[in-house]
């Protein structure tokens, strides 16, 4: 589809807030299969205490919702890096038609990096993946975040130990 990188370019805007928010820094989109966008979503894990606020998540109980329906045929969910297990699980519960994503995840992707649940003939729907759209931009986006996270615990670690002096 043409208008992929589009709509991962809004899903990356949804990053943003997320790490604006201390979140981890990924969004989501979903749309019609007439282009319509339904729901977007970043993620909200910390800020509300919930493991299963993955951006992906958040966007597919928007995109329910505001369809009547909980499943989405035809749809498409955009995300900033491959979804997880959880969010492949919900991705074929919902009956997506395509997931589109911009950075592998090689410690949790479940569409193709670690697992490749969208394509696992044992479950009854699969999902058409594309990989790697703005893929850059995602990956560049994450790490950002991770690498100001990791500074901020070396000053506090650091802070630490001059307020506390030696021994």
């Amino acid at each position: 589809m043409e208008n992929d990188s589009y709509y991962i370019a809004m899903a990356l805007e949804e990053g943003k807030k997320a790490g604006q928010k201390g979140e981890v820094p990924i969004g989501c989109v979903v749309v019609t299969e007439t282009g319509e966008v339904i729901s977007a979503a970043h993620n909200l894990t910390i800020s509300r205490s919930d493991p299963t606020a993955h951006a992906e998540i958040l966007a597919i109980r928007k995109a329910t919702e505001a369809s009547a329906n909980y499943r989405l045929p035809g749809a498409t969910l955009y995300v900033t890096i491959e979804p997880c297990i959880m969010c492949m699980g919900a991705i074929i519960h919902a009956r997506f038609s395509r997931v589109v994503f911009g950075a592998h995840d090689d410690k949790w992707g479940a569409a193709g990096s670690l697992f490749n649940l969208a394509n696992d003939k044992r479950l009854n729907h699969t999902v058409e993946v594309v990989s790697g759209v703005c893929a850059a931009e995602s990956r560049e986006l994450i790490q950002a975040f991770f690498k100001a996270r990791r500074k901020e615990k070396k000053a506090l670690k650091k802070a630490r130990v001059i307020n506390e002096g030696p021994g």
